[in-house]
Order: C-alpha cells, then structure tokens, then sequence
C-alpha cells in the first residue's frame, strides 16, 4: 500500500486526486494539505510514501524541496519550473536517490499531443501553439505549450524561418517566441485546459489539438505517477518519459 498525502487538497483538482486516490485499491490517502499547513510535519506523522503537489508556482521549489528532505517522493503538476531548475533538482534527486516526477500536463491526450507534435515537427517547420485555460490560471505560457515547444525544438532548431514580422501594430500580438514557434495564451471563463499546435506549409494545414473537459481527465496520469515514483531513483520530467 502506498500511503500519499495531497498537497493543494482544497484545490479542484486536489479534490479530483483524492477522490482517485480513495478508489484505488494499492493506495491509501494518508492526508491532505493546503495553504498554512504544515506539509513538513504532515509527512513525518504519516510516514507518507507520496506527496502529490498541485499548488501555486510560487510555493513550487519550497514544497519540492520539503518534500525530498522530508524523505517522500513527489509527483508534482504545478507549473512554473524552468530549465534550470529541473536540473538541479535532478541533480538533488540523484544524490538522495530519490525518485521524483513533474509533469506539466497528466492527461494522457495531453501527452499523446505533444508526442504527435515532435513527431510532425520532422516534416513540417512552421508551426505556432495556441493554449486556452480557464480564467483562474495564473501563470502563461503553460506548463504544457511550454514542454511541447521544447520537444518540438528537440527535433528541428528552426521554425517558421520564412514568416515575415515585420510591421507592429500592437505589441504581443505574436504571443511569446520559443524558439522562433510562437505561443499564445487564451484565458477565459468556461475553458479547463485545450491546446492545439497548428502547423502550416505548401497548400495545407495540419492541427493537432487536445481537450480536457473534465479535471477527471488528470487522473489516470496522476495514479500512473504515483505509482511509477516508486520504483525509480530519479527525477523525470514530462509524462511522456513513462508511457
């Protein structure tokens, strides 16, 4: 049995995690934090094997943190971290020879998309991101654009070399530049999480997009997580890394 607290438990989706957590039979919820809690202490009274983190970007690195020198494994879905980051906490990880997953994204289309974009980024080398949440969403780009971008880049380091952006009439219009592919964010009420990567070339146009209309749809990725975090002795980052 792997005991598992939620860290964000007040959130929507930390709602949905322990609903998923309860209803599977190789898991126990071991408790549930928020805002003013103490996670630290948590940990130790639960002896809890599993933190799952869906918090606030800015509480991202103090909670990672907590969590490895507290002695649990995390699986964590707040956005926010940069490359650097990610590499020093692998690098933490390895040393205390811990096993730790971020995903920016744990719905399998999700992951699916991104893994379809990298694939069409062979052939095709002008694209743009356009990723629409809801309104409640404080950090832009998302996780997930952001993680397609890269994975996109992995496999071409140029894109959309020809288009011309010459004449400005609004600043940002463009959205964000990832490696000359544009990224625009779409916050709105009535979205949950979408993305679509549009690539366009002679005569054609090819749109990959996935929808999460249900916070339901983290789910099986977050149970996949938590029980994958226990069998490794390191950080990986992206979803598509376990599948």
């Amino acid at each position: 049995m792997i005991n598992v607290i939620v860290s964000g438990y007040k959130g929507r989706v930390g709602q949905e995690i322990a609903k998923a957590i309860v209803k599977d039979p190789e898991l126990q919820m071991a408790g549930g934090v928020d805002v003013g809690d103490d996670l630290a202490q948590m940990i130790k009274d639960t002896k809890a094997d599993v933190v799952v983190d869906f918090t606030h970007p800015s509480v991202r690195l103090e909670n990672f943190l907590t969590i490895i020198e507290h002695g649990a494994r995390p699986v964590v879905g707040t956005t926010g971290y940069n490359e650097n980051e990610i590499a020093d906490l692998q690098v933490m990880c390895r040393e205390k020879n811990i096993g730790a997953i971020i995903a920016p994204n744990f719905a399998i289309g999700a992951i699916l998309m991104m893994k379809f974009a990298a694939q069409a980024a062979k052939y095709l080398d002008c694209a743009e991101i356009v990723e629409l949440h809801h309104e409640k969403k404080e950090d832009f780009p998302s996780g997930t654009a952001v993680k397609t971008a890269q994975l996109m880049l992995n496999v071409r380091q140029e894109f959309n070399k020809d288009v011309k952006d010459k004449v400005v009439n609004l600043e940002g219009a463009r959205g964000a530049n990832a490696g000359g592919i544009h990224i625009h964010s779409v916050r709105l009420p009535g979205f949950v999480a979408h993305q679509e990567v549009i690539f366009g070339t002679l005569g054609q146009t090819l749109t990959i997009r996935h929808d999460s209309i249900s916070r339901e749809s983290f789910m099986p990725g977050v149970i996949m997580a938590v029980k994958k975090v226990m069998t490794i002795n390191e950080l990986i980052y992206g979803l598509e890394n376990i599948i």
